[in-house]
């Protein structure tokens, strides 16, 4: 799906069951063996489309750990033939220890690279920005904050993750979400006491 950074809607008939991949934006296509751009979807054959029949199996027969298993194994030998960039990986190390919360030069200076070379390589590798991508981190910092506490105060939330102020919290997150946070942990708390026992259900805003 590429980075996520707009609300995605997915409709299915009857039951769909669905394992998704969560990769480093600075990572995937290198690890894909696919070009980086932002065309929208695209249809294509790739040699990841062999998992399918055994995850099938995996799944009709309720096997999920197995099918976990085969889907990790293909990544991990994915990965073994990508040579990784030692700038962006200490680049992904500065924005993941900061959640976002850290300036493009912050970021060049933790890869020991100048600003326009870790940009330039950072779209070639990702297909977006430092920025957009440190955007992201930032807003999933305060949903999963919202997430497991809806009440938190908004507007010393955003002073946390590094946020101008509290409008340009709800600016960024209705960017990203589709509706306020405001809004969001309202939802939130309405869907929590709706689930019982020990099951948890994250449903995208």
């Amino acid at each position: 799906m590429g980075l996520l950074n707009q609300p995605v809607i997915l409709n299915a008939k009857n039951c769909l069951e669905v394992i998704g991949v969560r990769c480093f934006p600075w990572t995937v296509f290198d690890l894909l063996g696919l070009p980086s751009d932002k065309k929208g979807a695209n249809i294509f054959e790739h040699p990841i489309a062999r998992l399918q029949s055994t995850l099938s199996k995996c799944m009709e027969g309720e096997k999920m750990d197995e099918a976990l298993a085969h889907v990790k194994q293909y990544f991990l030998d994915a990965g073994s033939q990508v040579a990784a960039d030692s700038m962006l990986f200490k680049a992904g190390v500065a924005m993941r220890e900061a959640n976002g919360a850290i300036p493009v030069s912050g970021i060049a200076e933790a890869a020991h690279a100048t600003v326009r070379t870790l940009e330039r390589k950072f779209k070639q590798s990702s297909g977006h920005t430092v920025k957009d991508v440190s955007g992201v981190m930032r807003f999933e910092q305060v949903r999963n904050q919202l997430w497991l506490y809806p009440d938190t105060n908004l507007a010393g939330l955003a002073h946390e993750v590094g946020y101008t102020d509290q409008a340009h919290l709800s600016r960024e997150f209705k960017r990203c979400s589709g509706t306020t946070p405001a809004a969001f942990a309202r939802r939130t708390k309405k869907r929590k006491l709706a689930v019982a026992g020990d099951f948890v259900a994250f449903i995208q805003a």
